[in-house]
């Protein structure tokens, strides 16, 4: 049968051809939907390396000359901060509290430094943070180490790192250099320890883990002011209109001097307003895709249902000659299939093209993997063998269904 077969598409050679340009070229911009799905997929679904559910930023503010309570012989901003967070902490559905400097997740502000080692120097963002951050966005250790054991370990002349920054460009990870010595800030007068090596904290769900490269650092005394990002983890039994009630009872528990709290804000709110412009782009990109694929679903459905309805006296005469409407159906199958698999080879070489020429999406750090390459590939192929089964399925199930003497007599 699969000589016959073979046979059949080379004596139907010219409707075969123009019928494999067009699987070579819908493979080829199907693949390109395919693989921009696939690195957004897989992107999202990446482990964030943070965890915050729960949690809250409280902005605080200091009274001016102008306020009636302003009181000018306080001159304590960085001790009414720490009476702040101790008061905070002290909260019964308060878990835990932190302060830092361009550090909470979905910021969008920036502090870069150099890690250096030896030979091996990488540029990163850098965290500042005091310990109870490592708590309230629940950062973990590549050996274990849990959120608590993580604050013990920051102390002045130590650092956290994740465990990706010299991975693109050394190709190593950075667990096996724990309890070594570092330079940092481009200083090489002063080292400091590497107490743990973090699993990779993204900075966002849009950002591969690839891309996100963090130094943590316990935050310096003399930063102390107002405008640092006071942080809030809340027992998740308790997490009920907190911000509600932290601010109706703000004023006369937690103003400190000129020190108050001005705003409370769910991370929740945080998040979604930070990636609401790759949220807005994804969702056009979707929705172009969207319309291509259903346009390339419809072309290939009626393709395949004109081609099955041109072939009913074929199909007639198979039947009448003893075929099962089931050989019927998987022969005209099968060619067509034949047909998607000759197209895909031509159509594999310009996918590589594409990827080698980096058109399409970059993911960890490149266009062109093995493993996501044959999976697109693989999805593609299958995507459009299903597109052919329904556009054969529903004029062949009619086809059969006829009988013979009725169709040879039509043809």
């Amino acid at each position: 049968m699969n000589k016959k077969l073979f046979t059949q598409i080379c004596n139907e050679w010219r409707t075969n051809l123009w019928l494999f340009v067009e699987l070579l070229l819908v493979s080829v911009v199907l693949w390109f939907i395919v693989d921009y799905v696939y690195v957004q997929t897989a992107t999202y679904t990446e482990p964030r390396g943070f965890n915050a559910d729960h949690c809250y930023k409280i902005e605080m503010g200091y009274l001016t000359a102008k306020s009636p309570d302003f009181n000018p012989a306080d001159t304590l901003v960085a001790e009414n901060i720490d009476e702040l967070v101790r008061r905070l902490e002290h909260r019964p559905e308060i878990e835990a509290v932190s302060l830092s400097q361009n550090s909470f997740p979905y910021n969008g502000s920036n502090s870069g430094t150099q890690v250096r080692y030896d030979t091996l120097s990488a540029g990163t963002i850098r965290r500042y943070i005091t310990p109870g951050f490592l708590r309230v966005f629940q950062y973990t250790g590549t050996r274990g180490e849990t959120p608590e054991q993580l604050a013990s370990l920051l102390k002045e002349n130590t650092f956290l790192a994740s465990d990706n920054i010299f991975l693109n460009k050394y190709h190593t990870q950075l667990t096996p250099f724990v309890g070594k010595s570092f330079y940092l800030h481009s200083d090489s007068t002063k080292t400091y320890t590497l107490a743990a090596s973090l699993k990779t904290v993204r900075y966002m769900d849009y950002e591969s883990a690839s891309e996100s490269l963090c130094m943590v650092g316990l935050l310096p005394r003399f930063l102390y002011n107002v405008g640092l990002e006071l942080c809030v983890r809340v027992r998740p039994d308790q997490d009920v209109d907190f911000p509600e009630r932290l601010k109706a009872d703000s004023e006369k528990q937690f103003r400190i001097g000129n020190v108050f709290i001005s705003e409370v804000r769910s991370f929740k709110d945080i998040r979604r307003n930070y990636q609401q412009i790759w949220v807005n782009n994804i969702r056009n990109y979707a929705t172009g895709m969207g319309f291509l694929m259903l346009n390339i679903f419809l072309g290939l459905l009626g393709t395949f249902w004109f081609r099955t309805q041109q072939r009913r006296s074929e199909v007639a005469l198979q039947l009448a000659l003893g075929s099962t409407k089931r050989s019927v159906f998987g022969r005209l199958l099968s060619e067509a299939l034949i047909l998607l698999t000759i197209a895909t080879i031509p159509a594999i070489v310009g996918d590589y093209n594409l990827a080698h020429a980096e058109l399409n999406s970059t993911y960890n750090g490149t266009n062109l993997e093995p493993i996501r390459f044959f999976v697109t590939i693989l999805a593609t192929w299958v995507l459009i063998a299903l597109m052919i089964l329904l556009g054969i399925w529903f004029p062949a199930r009619k086809a059969t269904r006829i009988q013979p003497a009725e169709a040879l007599h039509e043809d």
